[in-house]
């Protein structure tokens, strides 16, 4: 089964035991969270489809918040030509990585 689902302005396909990166959530590693936005339900098997108008009613998918962690750092370069402005400094996104334990469609 194939839903998708949207948290932190990001839409995410996902199926049963995928791990994905997030924006942060809250949450404690090992701590079970329900993402209630369910855009999409699709059933590889009987090949049925439930499109939301906005989302798909009574359905959510289960996860197991797995870490919570810094990404890699992105370096941001700010340069003006002929004025000597140099600027660089860089970054690290906060996140949350999760595993999709259950699909629930009610």
């Amino acid at each position: 089964m194939i839903a998708v689902i949207k948290t932190g302005g990001k839409q995410y396909t996902v199926e049963e035991n995928d791990k994905i990166k997030i924006e942060k959530i809250p949450g404690k590693e090992g701590a079970k969270v329900s993402f209630k936005e369910v855009l999409l339900i699709s059933d590889k098997l009987s090949k049925a489809l439930k499109v939301g108008t906005p989302k798909v009613a009574k359905a959510h998918v289960e996860a197991k918040v797995l870490k919570q962690d810094k990404d890699k750092k992105v370096t941001v370069i700010k340069y003006k030509s002929k004025i000597r402005y140099r600027r660089q400094y860089g970054h690290r996104q906060l996140y949350t990585q999760v595993q999709i334990e259950k699909i629930v469609t009610a």
